[in-house]
């Protein structure tokens, strides 16, 4: 009862303390906060996050066993790592804090609420269909197409590339975007959550040079971002009207509608396992690396 009593009476002379500029403390400090995480789920920064608290928990073990080597090279990782870090992401950095200047107090996404729930898997599952009905019909006329779906790896930076559409998929849509001298037909699509998100979006090319010198940029561009990205890319090409499909590294030739659907459900459906892509393809497709 005495510890009870301690307590509240502690409560109360902070209480008694707190001032206005403590509120303004707190959400200067929440808000900060707040925009940290989402630039971190809108990159891939996130992943960077997750492996430093993972390498912090790591240092907070080795220094509670007294494991001194370990505790040593963490510490002079935490000491040169946030240099390295600011290097390396120093784009998604300046671009974060563009946008945060940009930004209206009214625009933020955290006053925004909706009560309205959606089906995941349906949402996927209507977004796959629409896209493997308009690269069957842009593969009918050989107009060539680039649609990236992003995963867990979040492409924040190959997005701000582009131009954000943000609009529910369709064959219509698709066949306008990548319709011959429009705008945007040049560079890819990204898919995300299940809509068509931007596009225009320009992606790394492959570094891997035993790709075959009878693929074009397109397809060198799906295998980039794959290499770069858990992302699933799908290419239509422009000269033969195939549709090939690249994940992982690894690339999917002459693949039909059928298959197409059937691959990438397998992909990006979450409660679905992950195939493993096959060195070997029948009737589906084949194989290029």
């Amino acid at each position: 009862m005495g510890e009870l009593a301690f307590s509240w009476e502690s409560i109360l002379n902070v209480l008694k303390t707190f001032r206005i500029w403590d509120l303004a403390d707190i959400v200067i400090i929440a808000y900060l906060l707040y925009k940290v995480l989402v630039f971190a789920s809108n990159t891939r920064a996130g992943q960077l996050i997750k492996g430093i608290a993972i390498m912090f928990v790591v240092y907070a073990f080795a220094a509670a066993i007294e494991l001194k080597s370990t505790s040593y090279l963490l510490e002079q990782f935490f000491s040169f790592g946030i240099i390295a870090i600011v290097v390396v992401f120093q784009p998604e950095l300046r671009h974060a804090l563009e946008s945060m200047g940009k930004s209206k107090f009214s625009n933020l996404s955290f006053l925004n609420f909706t009560t309205e729930k959606i089906d995941e898997e349906t949402l996927l599952k209507n977004c796959i269909a629409k896209v493997v009905d308009g690269v069957t019909e842009l593969a009918k006329h050989d107009v060539g197409a680039l649609i990236v779906f992003e995963r867990e790896t979040k492409l924040g930076e190959i997005i701000s590339t582009g131009t954000v559409i943000n609009a529910e998929p369709s064959k219509e849509i698709i066949g306008n975007i990548f319709f011959h001298n429009a705008p945007l037909h040049d560079g890819a699509t990204i898919i995300r959550g299940g809509r068509i998100f931007a596009a225009g979006c320009f992606l790394p090319l492959s570094q891997n040079y035993d790709i075959s010198n009878m693929l074009g940029t397109r397809h060198r561009a799906a295998l980039g971002i794959s290499e770069n990205s858990d992302a699933v890319a799908v290419v239509v090409s422009e000269e033969t009207g195939k549709i090939s499909m690249a994940v992982n590294g690894e690339l999917m030739r002459e693949l039909d509608p059928v298959y197409l659907k059937r691959k990438l459900e397998e992909y990006m459906i979450p409660e679905k396992t992950e195939p493993k892509v096959p060195k070997i393809f029948g009737k589906g497709g084949s194989e290029e690396k």
